[in-house]
């Protein structure tokens, strides 16, 4: 356990998901993963798994590395699947189409002129998905009220913070649709 890694962290109704691209597959921090669920994935839940869907690794996290129990992406599911909660299809769902998606992108084996998925974070744990293609950055709609809101980061002084159908609109017209 000499190597020392660094992780991509994710955010989820403002919990932090540390997670890492080792041997071509996504690893996820089990003790976070766990209080995605509402439960503690504790040793005893962890030995359940098969010897190859969890590893203890140092991992930094919040600034210092830490011994940390990682699982698998399978280990990950078989976890949701074995503490079935109805959330847990929603939490499945993010994992496999944003998290494990924007890691496997990152590992540079799509060509450059395919579309591969990206995330925007700012400071305060806000974070939005985004879809890189034709060398542009695109933005889901749903993500636009995240993206206005952190662009104006504070509502200054008589000035109301703008509603997520007025910030859609404002994109739109920034994009010069709709006029």
């Amino acid at each position: 356990m000499d190597n020392h890694y660094f992780p991509t962290l994710f955010t989820r109704h403002n919990r932090h998901l540390h997670t890492l691209w080792l041997e071509s597959q996504a690893w996820f921090c089990a003790l976070e993963l766990g209080r995605m669920t509402g439960r503690f994935f504790d040793e005893h839940c962890i030995r359940k798994l098969d010897p190859d869907q969890h590893r203890s690794v140092r991992l930094l996290r919040y600034g210092q590395y830490q011994d940390t129990t990682m699982v698998s992406e399978s280990g990950a599911y078989t976890l949701l699947a074995h503490h079935h909660i109805p959330e847990n299809r929603h939490l499945r769902h993010w994992l496999t189409h944003e998290v494990v998606a924007v890691l496997r992108d990152g590992q540079g084996s799509v060509a450059d002129d395919l579309p591969r998925l990206g995330r925007m974070c700012w400071p305060g744990g806000h974070t939005a998905s985004l879809l890189y293609w034709q060398s542009e950055a695109w933005v889901r709609m749903r993500d636009m009220p995240v993206v206005m809101a952190a662009e104006v980061p504070a509502v200054l002084p008589g000035r109301r913070r703008l509603s997520w159908k007025e910030c859609a609109q404002r994109a739109l017209r920034l994009h010069g649709v709709g006029d």
